[in-house]
């Protein structure tokens, strides 16, 4: 594939999600190996490629949180998170690691401050990796977040967090109309803000650490004629250096949306997000290098001298040159809501997804060939895996209120058309005097690729019906009752195999099907007393069979295993991932305080570990299933002390998380028995604490963040593990007022990780050790400081 992006077919939809704003009508962990990246999770659009064979009454929802306001409003199983709470973070803050801050439960980490590294990102909700959460934007399935996913989009790239208006999460079973093949731990709902109905706009510009540069402007038309049209165009640019090592990260982000009333209730709407992102990434580390004085370890770029002389010297034991990624998204949607009686509303939406992403290294393991000119091959080579998905799709449900019923029913239906393969281009010689090779392109300035390792390519079809009432006997009591019937078949697998490079003489090709007639859900939400409330849930779920190249490691796939026999011997033996889901809980909320407190239980059946027993490039020989027990606590209190006086802006929010989770059985692997029954699931804390100190009076605000998070376990036989720490953050904004034309002028100031602590945050991007140790965590960013100019006009 030639560097340059093929034009992507969603180019020419201008296609748009839909608001989730309800109308009045309405009833109130991936990839492969870093020192290799999947072949399947870094990389863009394929070339052709020579190959060389060489080397009414409001509805109870099912358990969720959200998030809005100055303070976590919640009703019912619902709480929702919006604008105020997110202006206290940095602007341009992934908005997961947003949602993780204060909402029980949730883990987020990340290499950098903001959580814009793509590779060194991950958030685990109750014990599921992001892989296994529902999450959609505007309604539109984003699915598996996880790096290099060919299963959806991350949510950092598919909006700009300034045009977020609110975010809401469920962590129980998540409700049937939900749409997503990977709901097991829950799921997410993200709904953009809609157009100003006056002419306006917002500017923002951020500066910070290590050359922190984020500009963002935003332009509202307000009203275009008397039928109420109006759009916004908005455009975000994120650039920094590395906080540790060279390199820089730079993300581009543009995006649209319009609004078209019809009627009083109804609507048709449009969006449309474009991203560009360019990242050298951060150097993965190990236990045993962290404990030896490692924290700062990084590549070796732009010291291409060293890497040449240390490729010639230690060939694929020696440090890397560098690694990264580029990557370009596309995603738009075409929502109607219609409001067609009084009490019948019917809502469609169509959209696209379309991603390329290059994730590369420099591979010292394999030498470049002789360019035309030179005496010498370079020792070390630029290693490429190029990835392409496009997804098209559609949903479609009616909501009808009939006495004390509240009747919803509908469909999702979807195409993904994705492929992965793994390249390798040539380096120059030191000699030549030329300079290397850039981690983010474009790879072909010393010619095509020299050698293709292997290409797979795979079709997902999936259909989801789902059924559900909510019944309203009282005025203060709501039971939910519904189904959801899903199937997702991927067909496909390895289209090219370049035996001398992977050893294998066929690698995995088939088809899987994950089918669940009937997968059910029940709640029930008492508000027995003003203020207080029970609630109860219980639901199954079903996860897709997720797709990865040969030898990807970091999220376990049945084609990414060594063969085709092995692919054969799992293909009818290895079912898809299931899980029940219970969760009872109380709340509380009056003006002077909110409080929560569930308990959960999981049973997660047939979950797919990897064998990581390969080598650091392709690590994973096999798969294996087995099973999870959960159970776990969630409790958080919000205090509003003061209603009157200077006082009046004081909140305190205080939480506390506990998860019991292990794994129900052993594994093998070479031979080897390792003892994994009853062993703690890896990678997510056993007990969290979340705090937060806001103080507001007239223009000035200040907060104070401090997280904790428990020892984590490294390996599956958990001998290894990563210790706790804690992570404090502070921030203080002054609104000043308006001056003539220029409104809300504010400016604001942050400090991350105010203690200075050392840390690791992510953990198994390149997939968990059985046993022992790994390159496969990433250490969390040093203290850092943000400040922020922003206006309205």
């Amino acid at each position: 594939m030639e560097y340059m992006v093929r034009k992507l077919p969603l180019c020419g939809l201008l296609l748009a999600a839909t608001s989730l704003d309800c109308h009045a009508a309405t009833a109130a962990p991936v990839t492969q190996s870093k020192h290799n990246q999947a072949a399947g999770e870094n990389s863009r659009a394929k070339e052709t490629h020579v190959r060389t064979g060489t080397t009414a009454p409001r509805p109870a929802k099912a358990e969720t949180l959200s998030v809005s306001t100055s303070r976590n409003v919640s009703t019912g199983t619902e709480q929702r998170m919006g604008q105020k709470v997110m202006q206290q973070f940095v602007p341009g803050t992934n908005p997961l690691k947003v949602l993780s801050a204060r909402t029980p439960g949730l883990s987020f980490s990340s290499g950098d401050a903001l959580g814009l590294d793509a590779w060194s990102s991950s958030l685990y909700m109750r014990g599921f990796y992001w892989n296994s959460v529902g999450i959609s934007l505007d309604g539109i399935p984003l699915n598996d977040q996880s790096y290099g996913t060919l299963n959806g989009e991350n949510l950092s790239q598919a909006i700009i967090t300034n045009n977020i208006a609110g975010m809401s999460v469920s962590q129980g079973g998540g409700a049937v109309d939900t749409m997503s093949t990977t709901n097991l731990g829950g799921s997410i709902q993200i709904s953009s803000a809609n157009p100003s109905d006056k002419m306006g706009g917002d500017v923002s510009q951020m500066f910070g650490s290590n050359a922190s540069f984020r500009t963002y402007g935003r332009f509202d038309t307000g009203a275009m004629n008397k039928t109420g049209t109006k759009m916004y165009i908005s455009y975000a640019r994120s650039d920094t250096h590395k906080w540790k090592g060279a390199g820089d990260q730079l993300q581009q982000q543009a995006e649209a949306k319009i609004v078209q009333p019809i009627g009083q209730d109804s609507r048709i709407s449009g969006f449309m997000s474009w991203s560009n992102n360019s990242q050298w990434s951060y150097y993965d580390l190990s236990l045993s290098e962290v404990q030896n004085g490692g924290w700062s370890s990084e590549y070796l770029y732009p010291n291409y001298g060293k890497a040449y002389r240390e490729a010639q010297k230690y060939g694929g034991d020696a440090d890397l040159y560098d690694g990264g990624q580029h990557q370009v998204n596309y995603l738009g949607g075409l929502t109607f809501d219609m409001a067609m009686t009084r009490n019948l509303h019917w809502k469609t939406l169509f959209y696209a997804n379309s991603q390329v992403l290059y994730g590369t290294y420099a591979d010292p393991a394999v030498p470049s060939q002789v360019l035309p000119g030179a005496t010498e091959a370079a020792p070390l080579s630029e290693e490429v895996w190029q990835s392409h998905q496009a997804r098209y799709g559609m949903t479609s449900s009616v909501k009808y209120n009939i006495a004390h019923h509240t009747i919803q029913s509908g469909i999702w239906l979807e195409n993904n058309n994705q492929e992965m393969g793994q390249f390798f281009y040539n380096e120059p010689s030191l000699a030549s005097g030329l300079a290397p090779l850039k981690t983010i392109g474009p790879y072909n300035v010393y010619g095509r690729a020299f050698m293709e390792s292997y290409d797979f390519k795979w079709t997902t079809d999936t259909f989801q019906y789902f059924l559900s009432d909510t019944y309203h006997p009282v005025h203060n009591l709501d039971i939910h009752a519904g189904f959801k019937s899903l199937i997702t078949t991927t067909s496909g697998g390895a289209q090219y195999n370049n035996e001398a490079y992977t050893g294998a003489s066929a690698l995995a090709n088939g088809s899987m099907t994950a089918a669940a007639a009937f997968l059910p859900h029940v709640s029930v939400n008492w508000r027995f007393l003003p203020g207080h409330e029970l609630y109860f849930d219980v639901a199954e779920n079903m996860r897709g069979y997720g797709v990865q190249s040969w030898g990807s490691a970091g999220q376990a796939s049945l084609w990414a295993v060594q063969d085709q026999s092995v692919f054969r011997k799992l293909q009818n033996s290895t079912p898809a991932e299931r899980d029940w889901v219970y969760l009872v809980g109380y709340r509380y909320n009056s003006k002077y305080a909110n409080f929560s407190v569930d308990a959960y239980h999981v049973n997660d059946y047939h979950h797919l570990l990897e064998i990581n027993a390969g080598n650091q490039n392709n690590p994973i020989l096999s798969v294996a299933p087995t099973d999870i027990s959960m159970y776990g606590v969630d409790a958080a209190l919000t205090l509003h002390p003061f209603q009157h006086g200077v006082m009046k802006g004081l909140s305190m929010f205080n939480s506390v998380s506990y998860n019991h989770a292990t794994y129900g059985s052993n594994l093998e692997s070479g031979g080897q028995l390792y003892s994994v029954n009853k062993k703690n699931i890896v990678n997510y804390p056993q007990v969290m604490y979340k705090s937060n100190l806001t103080y507001a009076f007239r223009g000035m605000e200040a907060h104070i963040d401090a997280n904790y998070y428990s020892r984590r376990q490294y390996s599956y036989t958990n001998d290894t593990s990563v210790p706790a720490y804690w992570l404090v953050t502070l921030g203080a904004r002054y609104r000043f007022g308006d001056y003539g034309p220029i409104q809300n002028l504010t400016f604001d100031f942050s400090v991350y990780n105010l203690a200075n602590s050392k840390y690791i945050s992510m953990m198994g991007e390149n997939g968990n050790p059985m046993s022992g140790d790994l390159y496969s965590m990433e250490r969390g960013a040093i203290r850092q400081y943000f400040g922020t100019v922003s206006a309205h006009f």
